[in-house]
């Protein structure tokens, strides 16, 4: 992009338009994941709906390549593009709840945590991820499961509309009763169907969570995952638990003396009663005497910000991701090989529960297509050092091939990696993906929203 276009750019625009040659530039451009150093010509930061619909006109009609950034946690880094253009949503990051309706409206560029602290003054919340960092809108056109999702189902079970930006530069706004086919499609669909300005939410009743922590050896993986995968699904829907490998990070509230150890564990959630939390969790001994075990009550935000210190901006990341209806015991052998062989103390595996309220929802009545799935399995490479990158993505690859054939055959659209293929997009979307694809083909029938995890219009090879 020559410098007179970026003039052009930042003339038609009320928010900053950022090029390589502004001292803000590198600082701006970075995300989540800084295994991804991608170059874009320009980063518009949009103040307002305006400001999208303007640059969306001012890239199509330049040719530009588009990308765009609303919390910046794409593992595959998504929302940046090499020479193109990034729309940066962080610019309108805002909530507003109605305690009356129980419905919360959220800017495009907002994050979990600005979500949860807005509605926990009232006692409400939605099911929405496991850490505060994350963006709301890639999190929820993705489906979105966290802590309250046996509870009340993915975060787009909540949705009740979506304002929407679409190829042409028009906006709409898509609701069950208005464009109903957008609607459909951005429940699940990803960013390809245009840029979400805002949310509206239907909210819970949630303020305090029961919430523990249980670790047990590595070696003794295969008693805890039979135990759990018998246990959890049969489990209350007040009971959410993500099955994890780690290494034991160095603070609390775990003991010194399990600090740097390799362990497997379970994170749990209780919304029932908080006088029988103790109560839910007497089962952790069942599969063998924990190393640890923690339980306590705790406002809902602070448990969804229990991991952003542990792995904040600015790491090394490859994940891949694949849903399951069962643990099997060839399954089981394969998190126990990988679990001891951990390579960094940051890279983990996790279970993440999607059955309960999300399994009540028909399938067809959204683009999301595994509500028969129990489990959203990632596998996570991480570590704070760049000399580590291939070591930790190598480890994540070797590991989901072993364990991809126990897997229902697609992943959560979210836990893609980069570069995977067209395949893994069509087993993704089961057989949703040919409507998604004539949906994609009246809204944005020339592919200008395809850096994402892409879903081709009707027509197109």
């Amino acid at each position: 992009m020559d410098g007179t276009i970026l003039e052009e750019m930042r003339t038609a625009l009320r928010g900053p338009v950022i090029g390589p040659q502004d001292p803000e530039y590198n600082d701006t451009r970075k995300i989540y994941n800084a295994m991804i150093d991608r170059r874009p010509a320009a980063i518009v930061r949009c103040s307002d709906v305006a400001d999208v619909m303007n640059a969306v006109d001012f890239i199509r009609d330049h040719g530009l390549e588009l990308a765009v950034r609303g919390g910046g946690h794409s593992g595959p880094g998504l929302c940046l593009v090499d020479d193109g253009v990034t729309i940066d949503l962080s610019p309108m990051r805002w909530v507003r709840v109605d305690p009356v309706s129980k419905v919360a409206w959220v800017g495009g560029g907002s994050q979990l945590g600005d979500l949860d602290h807005a509605a926990h003054a009232f006692g409400l919340a939605t099911p929405a991820g496991i850490m505060s960092t994350t963006g709301v809108g890639g999190l929820t056109l993705g489906g979105g499961h966290g802590y309250l999702t046996r509870k009340y189902g993915l975060t787009m079970d909540s949705l009740l509309a979506a304002d929407v930006v679409l190829a042409d530069g028009s906006f709409v706004t898509a609701s069950e009763t208005e464009h109903p086919d957008l609607f459909w499609a951005l429940r699940g669909g990803g960013g390809n169907l245009g840029i979400v300005t805002s949310f509206s939410f239907r909210m819970h009743p949630v303020h305090s969570v029961g919430v523990g922590i249980t670790v047990w050896p590595v070696d003794q993986t295969r008693e805890v995952l039979q135990w759990y995968r018998e246990f959890l699904p049969q489990a209350p829907d007040d009971l959410y638990g993500f099955f994890a490998l780690l290494t034991v990070p160095p603070g609390p509230p775990f003991p010194e003396e399990i600090h740097g150890q390799k362990m497997c564990g379970v994170v749990w959630c209780w919304t029932g009663d908080l006088a029988r939390l103790d109560d839910a969790l007497t089962v952790v001994s069942e599969p063998g005497r924990p190393a640890f075990h923690f339980a306590t009550p705790m406002p809902y935000p602070a448990l969804q910000t229990l991991f952003d210190g542990l792995i904040p901006t600015g790491l090394q990341w490859y994940w891949r991701g694949d849903f399951f209806d069962r643990i099997t015991d060839e399954a089981i052998d394969v998190h126990l090989k990988y679990g001891e062989n951990l390579p960094t103390d940051l890279t983990t595996m996790h279970l993440y529960p999607v059955d309960g309220a999300a399994a009540r929802v028909p399938k067809d009545d959204t683009a999301f297509a595994y509500r028969d799935a129990v489990w959203s399995g990632v596998i996570g490479g991480i570590d704070p050092d760049p000399d580590n990158a291939e070591i930790i993505k190598q480890w994540a690859v070797d590991y989901w091939e072993e364990l991809h054939p126990y897997s229902m055959g697609g992943s959560y659209v979210n836990f893609l990696g980069a570069g995977e293929g067209q395949d893994r997009v069509r087993a993704t979307y089961r057989d949703h993906y040919d409507r998604l694809a004539e949906i994609k083909r009246i809204y944005d029938p020339n592919n200008l929203f395809h850096a994402n995890q892409n879903i081709q219009p009707a027509g197109q090879s």
